[in-house]
């Protein structure tokens, strides 16, 4: 229902938009880029639909191995004294847990393509506890704001753009990224919690925050102690050597229980397959309505008018340079990513606004693509508070990115 109203909204707003730029600006050209970004983006919803197949074939086929060779069924009881606390409408133990986890994992290490169909195969085990097929459950609602807060670990796609565009030190942003989206993770927990009466103050949740955030202040001091040119190096071998690793050993666990590894793949990348057409109607929806409001103008007017009301009530506006790529990041990641290109491009690498840009970028995840993705991937059509809880989680991760790049630069 949220998504429905919001879908209506860019649509409505583009259109009123684009009126006044052609009736009072004689901007000619506004609507037929409006009627092309809507082409471009439907293709793009189909190609990213595409890419995801061989992906999503892959990893499902992986899990399937996982799930026959037991080891799926290990870190649910592993993560179950935790899990009955943050997700209590799941019976201790059961398989989802663990899918849970290795999408979770998958995103710490900035791992996109490997999370993605982690999560789907979640949302799967998910809906089959769910009693109302069409209406997102709590569970269901928790993981996906755990997901679109973007907790990273290893932002290492932004550390690379910013070495590719001369940054002096690339890595500078890693340890503001990581408390940013650190904070975003957090409300986004508190808020479901506070949503679904959950009680966070027990000493299950506590010990497990505390433990996190003392592992994150390791992971800061290890990578502090490392000069820039092993900073880069050592986060991608460490990603791809435990990805492997999760191959290898999932593998290793189905010879271990005497399985057919192969029959079992296949048939888990079927349905990787099935999933990826399945998803396409719903990424064309969001996309085109993106596509529209951005080709519209909406976006840079919002951006304006947030600069003139910080000037208006004298506070200092730099960020605001930055700030599309804050607005954006909840509808696309590639557009987010564009703008923060586009930022450290027109300001400098290693100037406020472009810093401030990949802080932004990696502080948050694609609110309105992930609950796309992984509703549309089930037939959820009723998100509940899960748009308002998401949406929550990004304000705190551009908040805490603000303040802490003043801080920091």
């Amino acid at each position: 229902m949220v998504l429905n109203y919001i879908w209506i909204i860019f649509f409505v707003l583009a259109f009123i938009v684009a009126v006044i730029r052609l009736a009072f600006f004689g901007d000619t050209e506004v609507f037929p880029t409006i009627i092309n970004s809507t082409f471009t983006s439907s293709k793009s919803a189909f190609e990213i639909s595409l890419g995801l197949t061989g992906v999503l074939a892959l990893w499902m086929g992986i899990m399937r191995i996982g799930e026959q060779g037991g080891v799926i069924a290990l870190f649910s009881r592993i993560l179950s004294p935790l899990f009955s606390k943050l997700f209590p409408d799941i019976p201790k133990g059961h398989p989802v847990t663990g899918s849970i986890f290795m999408n979770m994992a998958a995103n710490m290490l900035g791992l996109d393509n490997a999370a993605t169909p982690l999560g789907l195969k979640a949302m799967e085990g998910l809906q089959e506890l769910n009693t109302k097929k069409e209406t997102a459950s709590n569970p269901m609602i928790m993981f996906l704001v755990i997901n679109t807060s973007g907790l990273t670990l290893i932002p290492i796609s932004i550390m690379v753009y910013r070495a590719q565009l001369g940054a002096a030190q690339p890595t500078d942003v890693f340890v503001p990224i990581l408390l940013a989206t650190f904070c975003s993770t957090l409300i986004g927990i508190i808020s479901v919690a506070i949503y679904q009466r959950i009680n966070l103050l027990n000493r299950t949740i506590l010990t497990f925050l505390g433990g996190a955030t003392l592992f994150i202040a390791c992971i800061i001091w290890f990578f502090c102690t490392l000069p820039q040119e092993k900073i880069d190096l050592y986060s991608t071998t460490f990603a791809n050597v435990l990805l492997f690793t999760i191959i290898v050993g999932f593998i290793a666990a189905g010879i271990h229980k005497k399985i057919n590894v192969y029959d079992a793949f296949i048939e888990g990348a079927k349905e990787g397959f099935n999933t990826a057409v399945r998803i396409i109607p719903y990424l064309v929806a969001i996309l085109v309505a993106i596509g529209v409001f951005r080709a519209s103008g909406c976006m840079e007017y919002i951006t304006q008018g947030i600069a003139y009301a910080v000037e208006a009530c004298g506070l200092n506006s730099d960020f605001v340079g930055a700030l599309p790529t804050a607005l954006m990041k909840p509808l696309s990641g590639s557009g987010a990513r564009g703008l923060m290109v586009d930022a450290m491009n027109t300001y400098g690498a290693d100037s406020f606004v472009g810093r401030l840009a990949c802080i932004f970028q990696g502080s948050t995840d694609t609110t309105f693509y992930i609950l796309a993705v992984y509703f549309g991937s089930i037939g959820v059509t009723k998100t509940r508070h899960a748009v308002p809880c998401g949406l929550l989680a990004d304000l705190a991760g551009i908040l805490a990115a603000i303040f802490i790049c003043y801080l920091f630069f």
